[in-house]
């Protein structure tokens, strides 16, 4: 969740900066960040490269931070149903147990 959030926070700061001049996206590595998590470590946001600069030396996508919106909605929707499933199940054997 803690991922989830993180990236949502980026997005959001992405697409404030769209008229930023020389603002440059930032975003994380989701696999490798969700790695270093299970790891202990900490989450890498990075500059992204390959994006079209803007002549104001900015480089934010509007259509790609749309999408990476969409796709995060649906990672934290995912989330949430798992977290719930695992708190049902705990509710579950703590009523098997009385």
């Amino acid at each position: 969740m803690d991922l989830v959030s993180t990236r949502q926070k980026l997005v959001a700061s992405n697409i404030a900066n769209a008229d930023t001049p020389g603002y440059k996206t930032q975003d994380i590595d989701f696999q490798k960040s969700f790695q270093s998590v299970l790891d202990g470590g900490e989450i890498q946001q990075t500059p992204v490269t390959g994006l079209t600069t803007k002549n104001d030396g900015n480089n934010v996508d509007l259509d790609r931070e749309a999408r990476l919106l969409a796709e995060n909605s649906l990672r934290f929707s995912i989330a949430t149903n798992l977290i719930k499933s695992q708190f049902s199940r705990v509710k579950e054997a703590i009523k098997e147990g009385n």
